[in-house]
């Protein structure tokens, strides 16, 4: 069962559209939207454990240029 993920996104002023379009094109990031409020854009990500989250987020996110801070939610199950 893969470890799925939200990730909060806040990125330099006038670098949303560039940095949606370099996050779309990420291995493990099922999906990134734009949005209002505090945060830019919200991106939904999985992989096969919670290692593989962080190497994401830390090798393949955070490296994106115009991103200046993130916030990650792990998914938890509660069944």
């Amino acid at each position: 069962m893969a470890t799925k993920a939200y990730v909060l996104i806040e990125t330099a002023v006038g670098k949303t559209n560039d940095v949606l379009k370099s996050l779309r094109q990420v291995k493990g990031i099922r999906e990134a939207d734009a949005v209002t409020g505090e945060y830019d854009i919200v991106a939904v990500i999985e992989a096969e454990n919670l290692n593989s989250i962080g190497e994401l987020v830390t090798g393949n996110i955070h490296t994106v240029s115009g991103i200046q801070r993130t916030t990650t939610y792990l998914t938890v199950n509660v069944d």
